[in-house]
């Protein structure tokens, strides 16, 4: 039985209704670049055409800017800075900037990076079986300082070759700014499609392709050594959720009805914690640590399931459509609720008259009614079925319907998760919540109604990219180590030693 029912890359900041979020059709387009002199240190977006450019005209009402005390080193990687890091918005004083291609819609908010001024010289794109998400790095424009920003893209997996030639466009530019080769550009690949679309990205780009292990990127933060300070403890270097949870302001969020929006600040006690990862499919990872963390769970009823669904049942062709209508509908005119059972309340076990009893619970006797009207006025069976299919059904009441439906159950197993491994936390990403107010409405209600408010549901407005950008802070350069590339940072074999020795360690310290 579901909890009471409440009266998309899509930025969670938009707390308007979905209306506003409607996105034009893919369409391919070919944009040719002209030679442009540029900086030395420039980047990609330096010399980017107009209409590669994002725009970033959608209204908010919050800003965003904070100060952050530490940085990230990434293994094997140029060192990112993110002191100062924020999530941009029109209203504060980073103007609009470029933005890849028209071939996507614009999901998220960029992450504006102020002090960062080392050379990044990859891109990350984690391909899923629906969506495909790409994070890569560009310069500011027209900025006196020298920092740049995290710049999200997102694709339809079944569009595979549109992205790799925004990817081939990313590489040309690169090539052009820095003087560099082509090949010299990296991609980081993450989820299924890393492995079944390796050759056709390897081949279309002829650059280096790694493959990197999905719930790593989406969690774990890697070990590394400070040369400096070889004698203390090793650092945690954040990935994935890990990162956005420590170090971005502004980003993690709760959700309800009486409190649309309640940001949670940066922290550096977050485990343990429950991941909820919401793709095609769901799965669900129990993270007590850094590099501590394992499956415990899931259900094939994800993202996937309401985009099949709706596809069949509705007009919608893109998930965005789908959650308009969603928006619009009302799911007491399909669903049956406590009250159309009892007539009231059911106190006797906390049921108000709200709650679903049976989703789609009472389309089958409107559809009967409906076709016994029919037949009364006269209709002939043998000319066809009295009714087409969905008829006297509302297509934003059906969406609404089922994507409660899914939702509910997405939120009653991971509660039922997180009492299991005592769990309080629990964080819920992956391109299905989009930032939706129905779905986050109802995944938060999910969790505070069935743990009697001992449970908390947390959100994030780059929800969708975990895995992108956990892959995006993986990178190992080929000249990892030498000076300029890590600063400071000793070299992979170092790292390997210190881990074997601290096994030894921990096995003497360990009973027997």
């Amino acid at each position: 039985m579901s909890p009471p029912a409440s009266p998309l890359q899509l930025s969670v900041v938009d707390v308007a209704g979905p209306e506003e979020h409607d996105k034009p059709a893919i369409t391919k387009t070919t944009t040719t670049a002209t030679t442009t002199t540029v900086a030395q240190d420039a980047s990609i977006d330096d010399v980017a055409p107009a209409p590669l450019r994002p725009a970033l005209s959608r209204s908010r009402t919050m800003t965003t800017t904070a100060e952050i005390d530490s940085t990230i080193t990434k293994p094997g990687s140029v060192k990112i800075n993110v002191t100062g890091a924020f999530i941009v918005d029109p209203d504060t004083a980073t103007p609009k900037n470029g933005r890849g291609s028209p071939t996507t819609h614009h999901e998220t908010s960029d992450i504006r990076l102020p002090n960062h001024t080392a050379v990044v010289s990859h891109i990350a794109v984690d391909i899923g079986g629906s969506l495909i998400k790409l994070v890569y790095f560009s310069r500011e424009v027209d900025q006196t300082d020298p920092g740049g920003r995290l710049t999200f893209q997102i694709f339809e997996t079944d569009r595979i070759d549109d992205c790799v030639e925004f990817m081939r466009d990313l590489r040309d530019r690169q090539a052009k700014l820095t003087g560099s080769r082509p090949s010299d550009l990296a991609v980081m690949a993450t989820g299924g499609g890393a492995y079944k679309f390796y050759d056709k990205i390897r081949d279309a780009l002829g650059v280096d392709v790694s493959r990197e292990d999905e719930m790593e990127c989406l969690i774990i933060g890697e070990i590394f050594l400070s040369a400096a300070r070889s004698s203390q403890l090793p650092q945690t270097n954040p990935l994935g959720l890990d990162f956005f949870i420590t170090e971005i302001p502004r980003e993690v969020f709760t959700y309800s009805e009486t409190e649309p929006m309640h940001f949670v600040g940066p922290r550096e006690a977050i485990y343990p914690y429950l991941l909820v990862n919401i793709g095609s499919g769901v799965s669900m990872l129990k993270v007590t640590g850094p590099r501590a963390f394992e499956r415990v769970g899931g259900t094939s009823l994800g993202g996937g399931t309401l985009w099949g669904l709706l596809s069949l049942l509705t007009g919608a062709r893109t998930f965005d459509e789908m959650l308009e209508q969603a928006g619009r509908g009302d799911n007491t005119h399909v669903d049956m609720l406590v009250g159309d059972i009892y007539g009231q309340d059911y106190g006797k076990i906390g049921l108000k008259s709200t709650t679903i009893a049976s989703s789609f619970g009472r389309v089958f006797k409107m559809k009967k009614d409906a076709e016994a009207a029919a037949l009364a006025d006269g209709f002939d069976p043998a000319h066809g079925h009295p009714l087409p299919r969905g008829a006297g059904f509302n297509d934003g009441d059906i969406a609404r319907s089922l994507l409660y439906a899914v939702s509910n159950n997405i939120g009653q197993i991971a509660l039922l998760q997180s009492q299991l491994h005592n769990l309080s936390d629990i964080y819920f990403g992956g391109s299905f919540i989009r930032g939706h107010r129905q779905t986050m409405n109802t995944l938060s209600y999910a969790i505070k109604f069935w743990s009697k408010g001992a449970k908390q549901a947390y959100f994030l407005r780059h929800e969708g990219y975990l895995g992108a950008v956990g892959a995006f802070l993986k990178r190992q350069p080929k000249n990892w180590g030498r000076r300029g590339s890590l600063e400071n940072v000793a070299g992979l074999d170092d790292l390997q030693e210190w881990r074997k020795q601290r096994a030894k360690e921990e096995a003497v310290a360990s009973p027997s």
